[in-house]
């Protein structure tokens, strides 16, 4: 994924949409640490998708456990 700096992005927006509308993902960069992406539409949807696909996951797994024990562990290291 190509990274480019806030000023750039914002003096060539219409540019850089024209290309994540052509399928590229950007990294939008201020003072060199990331700070946004474009990501086209469809790209977006697969990533909530993928996302959505692990939150199953975890809760399948968490099914697997005794509530007894999961109450254990959300309390662990409380003060009462």
């Amino acid at each position: 994924m190509e990274t480019i700096g806030a000023y750039e992005a914002k003096t060539h927006l219409s540019s850089l949409l024209d290309r994540v509308a052509r399928g590229e993902s950007l990294t939008i960069t201020r003072h060199g640490k990331p700070v946004a992406r474009l990501v086209p539409v469809a790209g977006d949807r697969a990533l909530a998708k993928q996302a959505a696909a692990r939150i199953e996951e975890r809760r399948r797994h968490l099914n697997r456990i005794p509530l007894a024990d999961l109450v254990t562990s959300v309390h662990e290291g409380h003060r009462y």
